[in-house]
This record gives C-alpha cells, sequence and structure tokens, in this order.
C-alpha cells in the first residue's frame, strides 16, 4: 500500500493509545520535538494533541510521519511495564492492529516497517547538494523497508532518489536540464559533467565498472517504467519479485554513494 499522507485512522488510535499512556502534555511535546516533529503544538487535549501532530506531519511528508510515529511509540511498545496499566497488552495488540491495516508493522527500536513511499523526503534534494550521506542513507531505508509489503513502490523510490541526486548535482553546477527529465536523460548530464561516463576514463578496468553503472542506471529506469509504481502498467508488466525490489534498491544506493563521494573529491579539489 503507498501512502500520499499519514492514515487518520491510525492517528487516531496512536492518539488514544498514546495520549493516554503519558497524559502529560509537556511529555508528549518533548517526545514529538525529540522525535524530529516541528512547529507549533497542537492545541487540544492530550489524545488530540498527537492525533493532529502526525496528521499534519504527515501532510508536509508521510515518510517523516512514519519515522516519527516510531520514535513516538517506541518507549510504549519497548519499555518494560512500569507505568502502564493493565491494558498495556491489549493496548498494543490494537496498535500493531491498526499498524497492519495499512501494511505496516513496529520493529524494535522504533522503526516502522512496511511503508510504499515512493517519492524522497521533501529536504532531500538540500541534503544532497549538502552531501549528507547519513540522510541519503536514511532515504534508501525507506525505500528498503517496503521492498516486501509493495516491491514496485521500492524500485520507484530507489529510481526517484537517483534522479533527485542528478536533478540536484545539475542545479548545483547550473546545467541545463534535458528535456526528458527521466534518470537516463539526467544521468547523461551528470556522468559527463562529473567525469565518470566511461568515455571520460583511460583505463579499461574502470571504463568496465562505469559502463556498469550506465547499466544500472539504464535497468533500473526501465524497471521502473515497466513494474514500478510510478507511470502505470501498460501492456509489458513485471511482477516484481522482492528479491528484484531489492537488488534495484541495494544497486542504486551503491550508485548514489559514488555520486556523492566523487562530487564530494571534486569539491574538495576545487
Amino acid at each position: 500500500m503507498m501512502l500520499t499522507e499519514f492514515p487518520r485512522p491510525l492517528a487516531t488510535v496512536v492518539g488514544e493509545i498514546i495520549g493516554g499512556y503519558y497524559y502529560h502534555h509537556r511529555t508528549i511535546e518533548t517526545l514529538f520535538y525529540e522525535a524530529g516533529a516541528s512547529g507549533d503544538v497542537p492545541e487540544g487535549s492530550c489524545v488530540t494533541k498527537v492525533t493532529e501532530w502526525l496528521i499534519r506531519e504527515g501532510k508536509r511528508d508521510p515518510g517523516k510521519a512514519l519515522s516519527i510515529l516510531g520514535k513516538v511509540v517506541e518507549e510504549f511498545m519497548d519499555g518494560d511495564i512500569t507505568r502502564s496499566s493493565a491494558d498495556k497488552p491489549k493496548d498494543k495488540t490494537r496498535l500493531e492492529a491498526a499498524l497492519n491495516r495499512y501494511s505496516l508493522a513496529y520493529g524494535f527500536g522504533g522503526r516502522i516497517y512496511g511503508a510504499a513511499v515512493t517519492v524522497p523526503s521533501r529536504s532531500l534534494g538540500q541534503k544532497l547538494r549538502e552531501l549528507s550521506i547519513a540522510e541519503v542513507e536514511e532515504e534508501f531505508y525507506r525505500a528498503h523497508r517496503s521492498v516486501d509489503a509493495d516491491p514496485a513502490a521500492a524500485v520507484t523510490a530507489a529510481c526517484a532518489i537517483l534522479e533527485a541526486l542528478c536533478k540536484a548535482y545539475i542545479a548545483e553546477h547550473g546545467l541545463d536540464l534535458p528535456s526528458n527529465q527521466t534518470i537516463k536523460p539526467v544521468w547523461g548530464v551528470v556522468s559527463k559533467h562529473l567525469k565518470i561516463a566511461p568515455e571520460s576514463v583511460e583505463e579499461d578496468d574502470l571504463k568496465r565498472i562505469l559502463s556498469g553503472l550506465t547499466s544500472i542506471v539504464d535497468g533500473i529506469g526501465s524497471y521502473r517504467t515497466h513494474a514500478g509504481s510510478a507511470h502505470g502498467h501498460g501492456r509489458r508488466q513485471y511482477k516484481v519479485a522482492p528479491r528484484h525490489a531489492r537488488l534495484a534498491v541495494h544497486s542504486a544506493h551503491t550508485l548514489c554513494l559514488f555520486v556523492m563521494e566523487t562530487w564530494q573529491a571534486r569539491r574538495s579539489d576545487g
């Protein structure tokens, strides 16, 4: 299931459980801000505050909202039963069931698994220009966690991150965007300017490796078109297996980090 915002029914369940579990405004506010939430504190009761904050974050960035959710419920899900009443086991089961309705699951350590969020977070473009590898790692984590629940969405997400990287590079260097702004054309602009196109190097071994990168871009872009979730399904359809989606995500991840490291090296060289 692809999430475009935080589901209100899920937010309501979380609000009722977490709002009732803590039942202290300052504690909830601190919990949300430490989890990465932004903006003013929503008005209302503890239950309303939790519910509306998740919904608001989900409108801005559903992937970030799910990350916040994981951290908000972490102590409740993983902690010892110290403050809670006899209702805690029942509430945990209720929360797990609510997550499951959206093909989500909680994992130890505040992780929410199974989310199919098929576009990079809104901050990714800036983080790419800052060469923040940690942020890009988080974007690929988001893609990877949807591999089993929605393989096609994972392929789409991986390709979208690569496209965002290429467009960030093009913008940073004032290059002309191609008329077709899908992954293969924008990669052509970046690889030539960054001097990582196969024809840009003389060493045969490195040339073969760089040719492989071009094949990865071509393959992921085509696979996304034929089997992913971004362009619909035409006559030629693929049933994407999780192992194939995982291969696409890992390949895109490797390529993305290589480009960022090369970009950083070129920037350092002046």
